[in-house]
Formats: structure tokens, sequence, C-alpha cells
């Protein structure tokens, strides 16, 4: 059986840049907070692939994102946004949260 390349998920998650800190990433693993293929993760040394697919609660919503690529370094975030692809709507570009953002600004005090 051959096994394809493989990263740590912590250094991935830094690399992508869907975390501030390797220290951030490291602490959201053993949260048990983070999903990788469904499976909750306990440690930050669990192996990230491509075609994974990571889940996590980022403020009030979800990212969910599918690994297209591993790194080999952290670069600017124009290439950290080539390694995943996202799976649910960002809610800031969400035309419902759009929406809904607009009625609570204008709503009296």
């Amino acid at each position: 059986m051959v096994h394809e390349r493989g990263m740590r998920i912590d250094k991935w998650l830094w690399f992508s840049r869907l975390s501030g800190s390797r220290s951030e990433a490291q602490a959201l693993c053993e949260s048990r907070r983070l999903r990788l293929d469904g499976r909750v993760i306990e440690r930050s040394c669990a192996t990230v692939r491509p075609g994974s697919v990571l889940s996590f609660p980022r403020g009030d919503h979800v990212v969910a994102v599918r690994v297209n690529s591993l790194a080999e370094r952290r670069g600017p975030s124009s290439e950290a946004r080539m390694l995943y692809t996202p799976l649910l709507p960002s809610p800031a570009r969400s035309p419902a949260y759009a929406a809904e953002a607009g009625r609570e600004a204008m709503q009296p005090a």
C-alpha cells in the first residue's frame, strides 16, 4: 500500500494561515475542537494529506476546508489560500449574513 506524503496538522494550519501562530494551532488541536475527516483531533502530531477535510469553530461560525496541497514554507496569504478550498461560505461574505448585519445596524438602539 502506498501512502501519500503528509504533514503535521499544526504546521499545515500555520502555513495555510488558518491560525496566527504554530502555538495557536497546537492549542486548537489539543482543545478537541478540530476535526480531520470527521475524526476529533486531540494532538498536534496528527497527519494531514491532500484531500483531507478539516473543520473547527472560529468565533460564532464554523470553518471547513479541503486540503489541496502541502507547503514547504509559510508564504504570503495569496500563496496560503491556494493550499485549501473553503467548503462553507464565510459569514462575512454570505448574503444572508450581510442582510442580517444590515438589519441589526438599522434597528434603533
